[in-house]
């Protein structure tokens, strides 16, 4: 079965919206790697400052290897959209906490 990492990300309200272009701005950039399954950004609507990120990989391995790689540049490692000489822009989120599952069941919508 599949593996879901869930990246737990504390954004102050000034920031969500700065959060959210961002990764629309990226859009695309994890779906075209090998043992990626699926991605939602989730905002928070009741009381907190906790946005989601959900995704699912075919395995451990398949997260790693996009880690080391494509995923440096998505979380940091790169330079890409970082503005003059290279600077990154300051973080939209104040805390992250990586979060990983392993999926045991799962099930989708009956089929008529």
């Amino acid at each position: 079965m599949s593996i879901v990492k869930i990246n737990v990300l504390t954004v102050p309200e000034e920031q969500r919206e700065t959060l959210e272009k961002r990764f629309a701005a990226r859009a695309g950039a994890v779906e075209g790697s090998d043992g990626f399954e699926w991605f939602e950004l989730l905002r928070p609507v009741e009381g907190t400052d906790t946005y989601l990120v959900y995704t699912r990989w075919r395995s451990e391995e398949d997260f790693q290897r996009w880690l080391a790689g494509r995923g440096q540049a998505a979380h940091g490692g790169g330079a890409q959209g970082g503005g003059a000489q290279g600077h990154r822009p300051k973080p939209a989120a104040t805390d992250a906490t990586l979060w990983s599952f392993e999926v045991v069941q799962q099930t989708g919508p009956k089929q008529a």
